[in-house]
């Protein structure tokens, strides 16, 4: 808002035009309404909007003339903000409508949201960013479900101000004794809640009680009215300004003398010769200036859009994040989140998804559904998926670490939106957890699966960053590190064709990395058998493993049975880009294999003196979508090295 607002200015200022400094200077509130289906949200705005004066002579013509056509007695004020032509049919509000006015004290953004179940998601999204929620309750009706969901989200998102409108009071000869009961009902179930300030304002849209002016038939009424309300109430009280968090979003360099890292200052301050931390990567160094369209600052805070330049040449990106040197965020690629689905296809926690955090995309997975959440009752209910605008607690894994605080903490670094990677839709917005105290099977947690990091990591250890970045080594080697990922069953030519193309890279030069199944059960994981569980735990070390040698700038070619989907698919969540993970299904008729038998093990299992080996008596889920499929079959050992050098060199 603030560049749009400098963009006006500047062009009504070659126009000979000015405005009011004033006017740009102002604070902003923004808030969000909600409740049930007609108690009156959209006429309540309609009313702020008349009553002070915000809307323009041509638009009150409109609706007083369309109000007439509809039969309507009184001019119908809703009509100012239920613009889409299906609201106006069905007279119910089932979209995000944002409306903007300003009086002589502050300036307003309101999101109208839908008061329906089925657009809960809409209620999130007007919500995610108010500073204030109106919650309207019809005087006739009293505390109804829709009143305790909205409720609960606004508490669910951290909406600092909560503002409970007992609206329609001429409905109830405007009583005081039944504004009492609807108070006490509410406090009730706000005790569960995580609301600090709540407001109870007696009032009718509808004739403009208590609205913009004060009501002369609700005298036993001693409070502000709600505009009155919505001007004074403080603003920004809910910024964090003690952890300084700048997700960079440009590297702006226009020239040699010039490189600056722009973006908006998430929490925090932050200024000139403070000493800063750079995520990923660790370097620090100082903040130099803070420079901005209108010159540099003294001193930058939450909301405040800067390129901040550095003493240091420290290589930063997008997606990256400055921090100050002794205060560092959360960085992990596995953590607990309330999920708000917002797609009308389910969740599939055996998909890939992106999550869009700060300015970061990565690739993540849903690992773990814990429950849903009833968000009428506040009841957990077991489920294996999330429905359109449902709500639950989940586990998440990222293919990258991300920089976050938890939610109750830093609204800005604790919010995710979950991205089809197929439709580019965002399908998910979630809020990050402080930590785990449940475990799927309903126990408590203990300290120690609390306090430490959900993947396994050893107790009072802290990440160390890369001494020489991957890049660096890619540049000197003259190659791009990759994993090769070789599967299926024994006796398909995986560690073959591995072995023969790791002989063909060596003699190109090229540096590699070869992990074989039966070497890694020598030593590393000598201590797994071919239970499910043990083959799952053998893939996820040799994940972490061929991770560590990625880094080391090499190409890595692992070749392993792994029998199950969602093993491999994790092992390629731990990678940076999609490309850099290429799966190779090594395939041929499983007859073929048993007559090969390299290892002897097929007659083994044939004699009964082995069990679970896959292809045998084991489950093999084979790859639908690996980036190579090999027919051992049709395709010779030499052939197929040809056609994986020509992928390697793509």
């Amino acid at each position: 808002m603030g560049q749009i607002s400098k963009s006006i200015s500047y062009t009504m200022s070659n126009s000979e035009n000015t405005i009011d400094n004033s006017y740009l200077n102002m604070d902003m509130l923004r808030f969000t309404t909600a409740g049930s289906v007609d108690d009156g949200k959209s006429t309540l705005i309609g009313r702020l909007l008349y009553d002070s004066k915000s809307i323009f002579e041509d638009q009150m013509e409109a609706i007083e003339k369309t109000s007439k056509s509809s039969g309507e007695e009184e001019v119908n004020l809703a009509l100012l903000t239920d613009g889409l032509k299906a609201e106006r049919e069905q007279k119910i509000t089932i979209d995000v409508a944002y409306r903007y006015f300003a009086t002589p004290k502050r300036k307003f953004i309101i999101a109208d949201t839908p008061g329906h179940t089925q657009y809960t998601r809409n209620m999130v999204t007007g919500a995610s960013t108010a500073d204030l929620a109106i919650i309207l309750v019809d005087a006739s009706k009293g505390i109804l479900t829709q009143s305790r969901r909205h409720a609960f989200i606004s508490s669910l998102l951290r909406i600092p101000h909560l503002v409970v409108a007992v609206n329609k009071m001429d409905l109830v000869d405007y009583s005081e004794e039944v504004f009492e009961n609807i108070v006490a009902d509410f406090e009730e179930f706000a005790h569960k809640l995580e609301v600090n300030d709540v407001t109870f304002i007696p009032i009718s849209a509808l004739k403009g009680d208590n609205v913009v002016d004060k009501s002369d038939r609700m005298d036993w009424y001693n409070g502000s009215t709600l505009l009155h309300h919505l001007e004074t109430v403080k603003v920004d009280a809910a910024d964090n300004v003690v952890d300084f968090r700048f997700p960079v979003q440009y590297v702006i360099r226009p020239g040699m003398h010039f490189r600056g890292f722009s973006g908006q200052v998430a929490s925090g301050r932050i200024r000139p010769g403070d000493e800063i931390k750079v995520l990923p990567s660790g370097l620090t160094s100082k903040v130099k200036d803070l420079v901005t369209r209108d010159g540099n600052l003294e001193v930058a805070y939450p909301r405040d859009s800067v390129t901040i330049t550095i003493e240091d040449e420290i290589d930063i990106s997008r997606g990256d994040m400055i921090v100050r040197k002794d205060n560092v965020p959360t960085v992990r690629n596995e953590f607990e989140s309330y999920l708000c689905w917002m797609n009308e296809k389910a969740l599939d926690v055996n998909k890939q998804y992106i999550l869009q955090h700060t300015s970061k995309q990565v690739q993540v997975f849903i690992d773990e559904i814990f429950y849903r959440i009833n968000v009428d009752t506040l009841n957990r209910e077991e489920t294996e998926n999330l429905n359109l605008n449902e709500i639950g607690r989940v586990k998440l894994k990222t293919s990258q670490p991300i920089f976050f605080d938890p939610y109750q903490i830093n609204q800005k670094t604790g919010s995710f939106i979950i991205i089809d990677p197929t439709t580019n839709v965002t399908v998910g917005a979630g809020m990050i957890r402080a930590g785990s105290t449940t475990s799927k099977d309903g126990r408590p947690m203990t300290d120690e699966e609390v306090s430490g990091p959900l993947s396994p990591v050893s107790p009072n250890v802290v990440w160390e960053e890369w001494n020489i970045s991957r890049e660096e080594r890619e540049s000197r080697n003259g190659q791009k590190a990759k994993v090769l990922w070789f599967t299926g069953i024994s006796g398909a030519g995986k560690s073959t064709i591995a072995k023969a193309l790791e002989k063909k890279l060596w003699d190109d030069g090229k540096q590699t990395v070869l992990l074989d199944g039966d070497q890694v059960r020598h030593g590393l994981n000598g201590d797994l058998g071919f239970s499910p569980n043990d083959r799952k735990e053998n893939i996820r070390r040799v994940g972490h493993l061929s991770r560590l040698f990625f880094e080391h700038g090499n190409i890595v070619l692992c070749t392993f049975v792994s029998p199950y989907k969602n093993d491999r698919d994790f092992v390629k969540s731990l990678f940076p880009e999609v490309t850099d993970f290429v799966e190779i299904h090594v395939t041929c008729d499983p007859k073929t294999a048993q007559q090969r038998d390299p290892k002897g093990l097929y007659a083994k299992a044939e004699a009964g003196e082995i069990t679970n080996l896959t292809g045998f008596d084991a489950e093999y889920q084979a790859p639908e979508n690996a980036t190579i499929t090999i027919n051992t079959d049709e395709v010779s050992v030499d052939e197929a090295v040809e056609v994986l050098r020509t992928v390697l060199s793509e």
